[in-house]
């Protein structure tokens, strides 16, 4: 059965804590599965990089609420939802101090967080924070140090980048071993990576065809590391602009009607995906509104 997941209340125009609590608590009502968070750090005025799938950086992104501080508003709002990462840009984190934040919100929601890991885009948040870009890729044995934590040892870890000495540290999530990690990306090296050690993968509005494949990839490198396939999720992003009028279909699931992207989001589940994920912030222009096209989205998805 698909579930269905939407962007919480972040930025924008939407980080008030009234905004966020009375949305968290509607669409739960509604019968939603999950409320995600993303994470930026800055927006700058000249990006080295191109934002990804081209175009400027959203001005929403401006004004940007700190994930793990609202996920924890959210564990207080909200009763049943999951609650979930999409995705962090786990380089930025010191993983010691990233394996206390998240433990705390698994355990302030009683044990319903979802942590989507990406290796993000921005050049420029990276020198900002004070973290090679070069190298990012190998920064991502934070899985190793998280494991460690979470495992409850005493020992010490040593790895190529990180030394944790001999230390109690006691405070576990409520999941074991450990609440489900998706990780983001579609080079060969995550792919692999998803297959081998993850929980699954956390996906964005590509074409249908290539879901499938990505999917398939992903469940074949499980399989050939003796891991069930079957046991790994897929949740699917899209930040729709939301139109009256019919798209031309090359443009959905980035723009058209919700007719239009509900049908892609059903036409994703079928080909592999387990969840999607629908980010409305950046075509609402009110609290109503997000929660008007979150109520019309369910109707639809749940039809199908």
């Amino acid at each position: 059965m698909l579930k269905i997941g939407l962007g919480s209340p972040q930025y924008g125009s939407f980080t008030d804590p009234g905004t966020i609590s009375g949305f968290a608590s509607a669409v739960e009502e509604i019968g939603f599965d999950s409320l995600w968070v993303g994470d930026r750090a800055l927006v700058p005025t000249e990006p080295r990089a191109q934002y990804p799938g081209g175009g400027p950086v959203p001005e929403e992104y401006r004004n940007f609420l700190d994930p793990i501080v609202t996920l924890s508003f959210l564990a207080h709002a909200t009763r049943r939802l999951r609650l979930g990462t999409s995705t962090l840009n786990a380089p930025f984190y010191s993983p010691l101090l990233l394996a206390r934040s998240l433990t705390s919100v698994d355990v302030l929601s009683e044990g319903r967080l979802d942590i989507g890991f990406g290796l993000g885009w921005s050049s420029d948040e990276y020198e900002a924070i004070g973290v090679p870009w070069r190298g990012r890729g190998a920064r991502m044995e934070i899985l190793d140090v998280l494991d460690h934590v979470w495992s409850g040892s005493s020992d010490e870890y040593k790895g190529a980048l990180w030394t944790i000495p001999s230390a109690h540290i006691e405070t576990l999530p409520v999941q074991r071993p450990r609440p489900p990690v998706l990780l983001g990306g579609f080079t060969p090296a995550t792919l692999e990576r998803i297959g081998r050690r993850a929980d699954g993968w956390a996906g964005v509005g590509l074409p249908v065809p290539q879901l499938a494949y990505v999917i398939s990839e992903i469940r074949q490198i499980a399989e050939a590391n003796g891991r069930d396939p079957d046991a790994l999720r897929t949740v699917v992003r899209v930040n729709p602009v939301v139109t009256a009028e019919a798209a031309p279909s090359e443009a959905v699931p980035h723009r058209g009607t919700v007719q239009q992207v509900s049908d892609y989001l059903l036409a994703a589940h079928a080909a592999g995906a387990d969840e999607v994920l629908i980010d409305l912030q950046q075509t609402a222009h009110s609290a109503e509104e997000l929660t008007d096209l979150a109520h019309r989205f369910h109707e639809q998805l749940s039809k199908g």
